[in-house]
């Protein structure tokens, strides 16, 4: 160990200029053995620090390194462990518990001691020792300057010490005196021993020397004891004096006390007062202003405000402990309630009064309006309402009662008055629509069918508004074949009151119109009134509650407001939002009615207006969304749009049912179906109604619905057709459809616009080889057997050589086809064609066209067979295809 401790000094400590004192050879408890040393150092300058450095063998040599210092200061406790009991255990408390495992309880026992030592020389603060025997420690420590951390136990401790800088100095001084030549070990020491002993005469003498100057100091202390005694017995004689001026003072202290706490009273007492005078003292203007003020001018309502808000101020005011004892206090609280009661009173009788009053006005106007479509404009009313805005708020906050009996009365009086306005409102929409005056008579003129809108009317205007007819049957169509359009559409019946024969343009076009102003009018109506209620009622912000409340609900008019009654007065459990909307509701409780009402009627005029009203109620409906999506307008709207998108559905159904019904005659051609015609009809109204519009995905699938039972009524009619060849009827109709389509460019429908050119290609051809059939029958007859017998396997060039098919057989069967024949057939087959086509679809000539095509096609195989199967007879036809061109043509011409 002492080889280690030599080489550490050396290596490690030495050129950081620290003294090794102690060390212990360790691990960690309850890990891996990895030994290392704890190393008890101090440094060589002042001021002098000890260290605990913790030292580790490196791993990639035998050489050493420090790894961690503590300095001493820092630790707080040493933990041995037992002091009984030997154990090589032992704990540091620096900054956390390090816990360690000596190699020998002597060991532990040496570091421990030094550990003490250091911590008495150099250490203020004293570190606690706990579990170690008290052998270890000792008891004082040696004083004195030249004095070693352990006194003369460092050399014991330490066998080796090495010289400081003074020592190895005096060293050489004296060697140089030697010239760094001792020859003779002996003579160098009796020269130190003489030396020795002339230093130590030395001391002698100045110990003797200082014996004089010794006595001299006791007597010194005598005479200054004797002094001491002297000034003690004056200082005695100094406090028997002062203690009666010690009692008087004390008299007068507590005097100066109660002086103080007296004047400390005072202004308390001085500042409560203050503090009620300032804050419960109402000025007597306002008082005036409360008992007597003017409610009905803007001078008398800004002095009643002003004095409301002083009157809340006071009521309001935190009274500090105590001050609710005072029969003063209590009796100007009693004052204030009673002016409290006596204005709200007064307030709430003086604007119910101003309801009615403002009332009977707005009713004096109604009159103006009756015969126009437009509503009474109520910003007068509000106006002037709103300038009891602060006084409503006020009356909120001090009597809710009072306020909650205003609202009342304010929407049952609203609800009867906008119910008059609105109902007279749509009566003249009702009119305007359907053409006739309050006493149901008509005007000058009348849409389709007049008695019977007459009737609807009738049935549709009763007193409480509503509709009282249901929706009249729909008539089954009847096709009639004729020769011409205008008798077919004469013979057919309604189909849901959707055909432009009943109903024109300008009719749908003053509906659009009539509708946009209803809702036009009704927005801002009802915007106007919200935006009221909301600042007038004061309901923008959520009123919080406190306390423990007990819930309450109260039935208004059918319109359930939940209230919490906390401390006596009653707070809206719901948002404010949801208090608007419950008075809206009630207010406005007729709009929704009415407004399904003029729908139903204008169902009842003209299904296609339910497409005018889907755009128009959805777009309001959007508009409103965008304001607020949770208020009474949007609501309303929202409900009242989706009984638009059910008659809108239900129309389209109708289309779909009498599509399905639909009868043909069996003694006419078809043509052109009623519901084909009707399906663009349909189609070109809507493109010019849903432009822009915000549900044009309602029309799309609408669309959908429609096209696909078109194709399906179409090819049920075909099915079913006597008269009329089935591929006249598809080719017809499916080109009708796919040209409306083409027309119109309906983004969603181009699948279908595809399959209807398909359809009617597909039986354009079909009709084409059906009619045209085998125009030189005996010909082709001929030429069959011809490809018969190629097809068993005779050479084409061999077939002549056949009894049934040679030369001869082929010029007899030619000479029965002269030209003149082919174009009498062929006139013949005009006139067929003539017969089954209609005109108004004018496919005539594209059918002949195909027709020529068709038997030039024939003629060309005809030719190609009499070539390759008889080559160089001479044999050709008796007309080329120039001549069948000329016939076709003049055919056509000719009809």
């Amino acid at each position: 160990m002492t080889a280690i401790k030599h080489a550490l000094q050396r290596d490690i400590f030495t050129p950081n200029d620290e003294r090794l004192l102690s060390i212990v050879n360790v691990c960690k408890a309850g890990k891996k053995k990895r030994n290392c040393f704890l190393c008890a150092t101090v440094t060589t300058e002042r001021p002098v620090q000890v260290n605990v450095v913790k030292v580790k063998k490196s791993d990639k040599g035998d050489f050493y390194k420090r790894q961690t210092a503590w300095a001493l200061r820092d630790l707080a406790i040493v933990d041995a462990k037992d002091a009984v009991k030997e154990s090589p255990e032992f704990d540091l408390h620096f900054d956390k518990v390090y816990k360690w495992v000596a190699s020998s309880t002597v060991e532990k026992n040496t570091f421990i001691s030094c550990i003490w030592k250091l911590n008495q020389r150099y250490l203020r603060k004293k570190i606690d020792f706990i579990n170690v025997s008290s052998q270890l420690l000792e008891e004082s420590v040696p004083s004195g300057e030249n004095q070693s951390v352990a006194g003369g136990d460092e050399e014991a401790v330490d066998e080796y010490q090495e010289l400081n800088a003074r020592e190895e100095q005096d060293i050489e001084i004296m060697m140089e005196g030697c010239e760094y030549a001792i020859a003779n070990a002996e003579a160098f020491a009796e020269k130190l021993s003489r030396e020795l002993q002339v230093l130590d005469g030395a001391n002698i003498q100045s110990i003797m020397a200082s014996e004089k100057q010794v006595n001299i100091l006791m007597k010194l202390l005598d005479e200054a004891l004797k002094e001491v005694d002297q000034i003690e017995l004056k200082l005695s004689s100094y406090e028997e004096m002062l203690q009666s001026v010690k009692e008087q003072m004390d008299q007068i202290s507590e005097s100066n006390h109660l002086i103080h706490l007296s004047n400390t009273n005072n202004v308390k007492l001085l500042s409560e007062i203050e503090f009620l005078v300032n804050h419960m003292d109402l000025a007597k203007g306002h008082i005036k202003a409360l008992q007597e003020g003017d409610l009905t001018s803007s001078r008398g309502i800004e002095a009643c405000t002003n004095a409301a808000d002083a009157l809340l101020q006071c009521m309001n005011v935190a009274l500090r402990p105590g001050h609710d004892m005072l029969h003063a206090v209590k009796q100007q609280q009693q004052r204030f309630s009673d002016l409290r009661e006596q204005f709200a009173r007064r307030l709430a009788s003086h604007l119910n009064s101003v309801f009615v009053q403002q009332g009977h006005d707005q009713s004096s106007t109604l009159a103006q309006h009756s015969a126009e479509l437009t509503l009474p404009n109520h910003h007068p009313f509000h106006r002037d309402l709103l300038r009891y805005a602060k006084l409503m708020e006020w009356l909120k906050n001090t009597d809710y009662g009072k306020y909650e009996g205003l609202t009342k009365n304010y929407m049952d009086y609203l609800s009867r008055l906008y119910e008059r306005e609105i109902k007279d409102f749509f009566e003249v929409a009702k009119i305007k629509m359907t053409g006739t005056t309050r006493e149901g008579k008509k005007f000058a003129t009348l849409p389709r069918k007049e008695s019977a809108v007459k009737q609807e009317t009738e049935s549709l205007h009763g007193s409480s508004g509503k509709l009282t007819g249901s929706t009249s049957s729909l008539n089954k169509l009847s096709v009639q074949s004729s020769g011409n359009r205008r008798s077919q559409s004469s013979s057919l019946l309604d189909m849901g009151n959707m055909s432009a024969s009943d109903l024109d343009v300008a009719d749908r076009t003053k509906f659009d119109k009539i509708f946009e102003q209803v809702l036009s009018e009704l927005e801002p109506l009802c915007l106007a009134e919200q935006d009221f209620i909301s600042k007038f009622f004061k309901l923008q912000q959520h009123q919080s509650t406190s306390g423990t409340a007990m819930n309450e609900v109260e039935e208004m008019d059918g319109v359930a407001l939940s209230r919490s009654y906390t401390s006596g007065v009653p707070q809206t459990v719901s948002s404010e939002k949801d208090m608007i909307r419950q008075m809206m509701t009630k207010i406005f409780r007729c709009i929704e009615p009415e407004l399904n009402n003029l729908i139903a009627l204008g169902d009842k005029i003209d299904s296609f207006n339910s497409l005018y009203m889907l755009v128009k109620m959805s777009h309001h409906v959007w508009t409103a969304q965008n304001v607020d999506p949770a208020s009474f307008l949007s609501t309303t709207l929202g409900n009242v749009l989706v009984t638009v998108k059910r008659n809108f559905d239900k129309c389209i159904s109708n289309q779909m049912k009498q599509m399905d019904e639909v009868k043909i005659s069996k003694k006419s051609k078809v043509g052109i179906l009623p519901f084909v015609a009707e399906f663009e009809e349909f189609a070109a109204l809507a493109e010019s109604i849903f432009k822009n519009a915000e549900r044009r995905g309602d029309l799309d699938k609408a669309y959908i619905k429609l096209i696909r039972a078109v194709f399906d009524s179409v090819e049920k009619v075909a099915n079913e057709s006597q008269k009329t060849p089935r591929d006249v009827v598809m080719m017809e109709n499916f080109h009708h459809i796919f040209a409306t389509l083409s027309r119109l460019k309906i983004s969603c429908l181009e699948a279908e616009k595809k399959e209807a050119k398909q359809k009617y290609t597909d039986h354009l051809q079909s009709y084409v080889i059906y009619s045209l059939g085998q125009p030189l029958e005996k010909l082709n007859h001929f030429f069959e057997g011809v490809e018969a017998r190629v097809a068993q396997g005779i050479r084409e060039e061999e077939v002549s050589y056949q009894l049934a098919f040679n030369k001869q057989e082929l010029r007899k069967v030619i000479k029965e086809y002269p030209g003149k024949e082919v174009k009498k057939g062929l006139d013949n087959l005009y006139k067929k064609v003539d017969k089954h086509l209609c005109e108004e679809e004018n496919l005539l000539q594209v059918v002949w066209h195909s027709m020529q095509d068709e038997f030039i096609r024939q003629y060309k195989h005809f030719e190609g067979l009499i070539a390759r199967c008889y080559p160089g007879s001479g044999i050709t036809m008796e007309f080329t295809i120039q001549d069948i061109l000329d016939y076709c043509s003049s055919i056509a011409q000719s009809h």
